[in-house]
């Protein structure tokens, strides 16, 4: 990282580099899920989460729930980077005795507060958090990033009503609106069109953002986070398989995991970026 770049563009690449390596390591899939989040997550653990290392325990950090535990190698990526635990544990992702499973998990993992991939329930975890900090009077922020296919549950919008109904100022909900969920397009799957529209009647705050522009994710989720007197919800559009060209847009790296030769070329682009 040069001296005048900013961290969390270097966080968003480093995310990507390893986010290409342990898929192609461990043979493993998501890849695409990973990537369309990789600039979210690094704004999010570079400045925005008030959360240490050095106090995973202390009541009043913030919480941070990724719903689309698929894509959960992006959080082990930001958490080694940010010296939650060795980096050197990235390289058994997802292999036999490996704390790094290929959906997010706590165990034994500092820094995740929750497993996850049982696809549409991190939002009420999210949702019981902030109105228990909220009950407690502790000043935690809770932050939940859910993929637009989860959107499809019924468990989502349950939350949604309630986090509206309660005014839950301390929680912010991030939607990564890549548009391509497991087996297709969302819009062709089951329409979530128009999305802002939905989460407004249920009584939240709503703010959209290009996914992959780092300033603008920063300045709302600072400041429009400050202001708001209910639930914010974040719609980022992003771009399936975000970084690298050949990933983009396609629902296939949704399964597949890089050989040699297209690791190799996924690094050269990224580094170039």
């Amino acid at each position: 990282m040069s001296r005048s770049e900013d961290p969390a563009v270097a966080l968003a690449r480093q995310i990507r580099i390893d986010v290409v390596r342990m898929t192609s390591r461990a043979r493993a899939s998501h890849v695409g899920s990973a990537l369309s989040i990789a600039d979210i997550v690094a704004v999010l653990y570079s400045g925005v989460l008030s959360i240490s290392p050095s106090r995973v325990d202390d009541e009043t950090r913030d919480r941070f729930i990724l719903s689309k535990g698929h894509g959960g190698c992006a959080i082990y990526s930001a958490l080694a980077r940010s010296g939650f635990f060795g980096t050197s544990e990235l390289d058994r992702y997802c292999q036999n005795g490996s704390h790094l499973s290929g959906h997010l998990s706590h165990r034994h993992v500092p820094g995740v507060e929750f497993s996850t991939g049982s696809l549409g329930h991190g939002p009420s975890v999210a949702v019981g958090m902030a109105f228990g900090a909220r009950r407690r009077g502790l000043p935690t922020n809770v932050f939940c990033l859910v993929s637009d296919g989860e959107c499809d549950e019924g468990s989502v919008w349950e939350a949604a009503l309630f986090a509206g109904h309660h005014r839950l100022s301390n929680l912010t909900l991030i939607v990564d609106y890549n548009r391509i969920q497991s087996l297709g397009a969302t819009g062709e799957i089951l329409n979530l069109d128009p999305l802002p529209d939905k989460w407004l009647a249920f009584g939240w705050e709503v703010a959209e953002v290009n996914g992959h522009d780092i300033e603008q994710l920063r300045s709302t989720l600072t400041t429009r986070r400050s202001l708001a007197d209910k639930p914010l919800l974040l719609v980022a559009n992003t771009t399936k398989g975000s970084g690298v060209s050949f990933m983009e847009n396609s629902v296939h790296w949704h399964y597949k995991s890089a050989s040699m030769d297209e690791l190799r070329a996924a690094e050269e682009e990224i580094n170039l970026s």
